[in-house]
């Protein structure tokens, strides 16, 4: 990875300033400094890999979550992505006296999202200012690193200390600590290592202080081993008055699903990064995000938009990756919400934003379904079908992880069409035959026919799909749901124009079938959600999809009217999906002064303190909704701007701005990173 030095430094000379200026009209910082640490919701810093979730106590996080690794734990009976140790956290003597909150003055948390770096600032009383910035390093994705700056207002010793603390559900937990010796350095290594509540995988962490030059001979190690889930790293330091002092920590954390010896790599990871320095781990990692934030979304003339936007990307930035085939969970790596698993919440929400913006990273979620494509086929077997049925839920081997008391793993089966969908997506975006033959078609042909054993052979126009869960989860055990059924036929139509770009012969069942499958209408011609619907109460949009992202409904008319029945009846206790869903459909009808309302309604009221994080539902408490913001970027991509990819690749559709703003630019997009904007 290489970047120019006068990208570097602009780097280091943005960031210095930024945290120097007024950033309440900053629409790339989130600034907290009114914290209540009991209605605290943290931000998150993660790398697609590693996700460190801030905590209002000084100097710690609260959680330490690994993409990708999952068991069995306080969950029930299906698994749930795994805690690691905690190996970021620090704690801090003051002329021999411990700090805690109740300690601390000025206390203010920044989360820069063009750096990735959460900052956070306070005071102890007249002897000391503390500055802490953390972040997980984007080019090194087992690795974290915090920098922690001390300005002495009076003569001071402190002592610093590297804390590994094991959460409870970690079994035989081993701690470690060594030095290796060399000429002109000595590395000292911070180690534990357990196994998982199951004992099936084994965790490792190590960490290791990093210490500027300038600062002459590097300070004595001291460890301590207090019991088997905590121990400890430190040193003492003398300041004079006015006396600035610097160090940094760097900590990497695998497991047995990243590497087969994950002590080993732990240590070999904290090595490389400290022998790196925190200098250059800062240049490359900053240099990474730039990269990444080539592809953005600009709102002129709204700071306070354009922040929630910024935020909406950086979630969505920070939980995924390219080169991998890890997926996302509705949460991402914030916590354990939903238990870390993969749902229809990535292909039809999170995954179309990032498919504008980062084709690479994409892809990555697409190969986490290539790679279980055999557990689908064994689940449709397992029912009596052919083909490839995804699980509603999966995690680790990509078989069904719903818990038993959930019907919608034996019965939401539009999941398979959705990932179909996103796999000609991908192809409309990039145009990559060599994908599309290697991993797209083996997927869509499955899932094609899949739907064509699904679906029930009564006649002319009633090729039925029974018994299903749709979209709309409040209605179990329905026939012929709209979205499900809209899906399939997009999926077995799409299949066989994949097999046709390939210049293989479809199955021509899958066109009779999708001829042959129903979408229903009341008799005034709006779309019925399901054979039994009566117009109740709804969870979230499920046949206004067929006009966005599916193209079955088209007729501008029919369209307007699924949206006048559906809209009044949707619950204000439903997700964030909902009102994004319809503020897109607005948008692509011209409709912009009601897109925006939507828009606004689609995220504010699921904010919760002191970042402005997003939970699932206005009022919730469950953060990050990535899937939220993946339905609302979604509004702004596809629908405001415009932004639209058909089989003849990126086209733009007839897009205006709401009165609160003034332009609306989107960067990088596709494959080609096209610039698309609305004035």
């Amino acid at each position: 990875m290489k970047y120019s030095l006068l990208l570097l430094f602009t780097l280091f000379v943005f960031g210095s300033k930024a945290q120097s200026s007024d950033l309440s009209q900053s629409g790339w910082h989130i600034q907290a400094s009114d914290i209540d640490p009991n209605h605290y919701y943290g931000i998150t810093c993660a790398n697609g890999m590693v996700g460190l979730v801030s905590s209002p106590e000084p100097m710690k996080v609260k959680d330490v979550v690994l993409n990708g690794v999952y068991d069995n734990y306080q969950r029930g009976r299906v698994s749930n992505i795994l805690k690691t140790f905690n190996h970021v956290n620090m704690e801090l003597d003051v002329d021999g006296r411990r700090i805690s909150r109740k300690d601390i003055a000025n206390y203010v948390q920044t989360l820069d999202m063009k750096r990735a770096t959460l900052t956070t600032t306070f005071d102890i009383g007249g002897k000391i200012s503390v500055k802490h910035e953390m972040m997980a390093l984007r080019h090194l994705p087992f690795t974290a690193m915090v920098m922690v700056e001390i300005t002495a207002k009076q003569a001071v010793s402190i002592t610093p200390i590297s804390v590994i603390e094991a959460p409870d559900h970690l079994s035989d937990v081993r701690n470690f600590y060594s030095e290796i010796d060399r000429p002109h350095v000595t590395i000292p290594l911070l180690t534990s290592m357990a196994n998982s509540p199951s004992g099936k995988i084994k965790l490792a962490v190590s960490n290791s202080f990093i210490f500027e030059e300038a600062h002459g001979q590097e300070p004595d190690i001291i460890h301590e081993d207090w019991d088997y889930n905590r121990h400890l790293a430190k040193f003492y330091k003398s300041l004079k008055a006015g006396e600035t002092y610097r160090f940094s920590l760097v900590a990497s954390a695998v497991s047995s699903e990243h590497y087969e010896d994950p002590l080993n790599e732990a240590e070999r990871l904290t090595i490389f990064a400290k022998l790196e320095g925190s200098k250059r781990l800062l240049q490359y990692h900053e240099a990474a995000w730039a990269k990444l934030w080539e592809s953005d979304i600009i709102i002129g003339g709204n700071v306070a938009d354009q922040r929630d936007v910024h935020s909406m990307i950086y979630h969505l930035y920070s939980f995924a990756r390219e080169g991998t085939a890890y997926s996302l969970s509705p949460m991402g790596l914030s916590g354990l919400g939903y238990n870390g698993h993969v749902f229809w919440d990535t292909e039809i929400w999170m995954y179309p934003p990032l498919l504008a913006l980062q084709p690479a990273i994409a892809r990555s979620l697409l190969e986490y379904r290539y790679q279980r494509l055999d557990a689908a086929k064994q689940n449709a077997f397992a029912h009596g079908y052919k083909g490839a049925m995804y699980p509603w839920e999966s995690a680790d081997d990509g078989s069904e992880d719903t818990p038993v008391w959930a019907l919608t793993g034996p019965f939401q089966h539009h999941i398979s069409g959705d990932i179909a969908w996103a796999c000609w997506k991908y192809y409309q975006v990039t145009g990559d035959k060599d994908w599309l033959r290697d991993r797209g078609y083996p997927m869509m042909k499955e899932v094609a026919d899949f739907w064509a054993s699904r679906v029930e052979r009564n006649g002319p126009g009633q090729y039925d799909i029974k018994n299903v869960i749709g979209a709309n989860e409040w209605e179990e055990n329905i026939d012929n749901n709209a979205y499900t059924n809209g899906m399939a036929i997009t999926a077995l139509r799409q299949a066989t124009k994949a097999a046709q770009a390939l210049g293989y012969t479809p199955d021509p069942d899958w066109e009779h079938v999708a001829q042959n499958i129903p979408i229903l209408t009341f008799p005034d011609g709006t779309t019925r959600e399901n054979a039994t619907y009566n117009g109740v109460t709804i969870k979230q949009a499920d046949a206004n999809l067929l006009s966005y992202p599916m193209d079955i409904i088209t007729d501008k008319n029919r369209i307007r009217q699924d949206l006048a029945y559906y809209e009044p009846r949707m619950s204000a206790e439903g997700p964030a999906m909902a009102h994004s869903a319809l503020a897109t459909i607005y948008a692509r009808l011209g409709e912009t002064e009601k897109a925006y309302e939507m828009f606004k309604r689609s995220y504010k009221p699921n904010e919760v303190p002191p970042f402005g994080v997003l939970a699932e539902t206005a009022g919730g408490t469950n953060p990050y909704f990535a899937t939220g913001a993946g339905g609302t970027l979604q509004t702004l991509i596809y629908g405001l701007a415009g932004v639209d990819f058909t089989d003849k690749g990126l086209t733009l559709l007839n897009s205006r701005l709401p009165k609160a703003w003034k332009s609306l630019e989107v960067t990088g997009v596709g494959q080609e990173e096209k610039r698309v904007k609305v004035e």
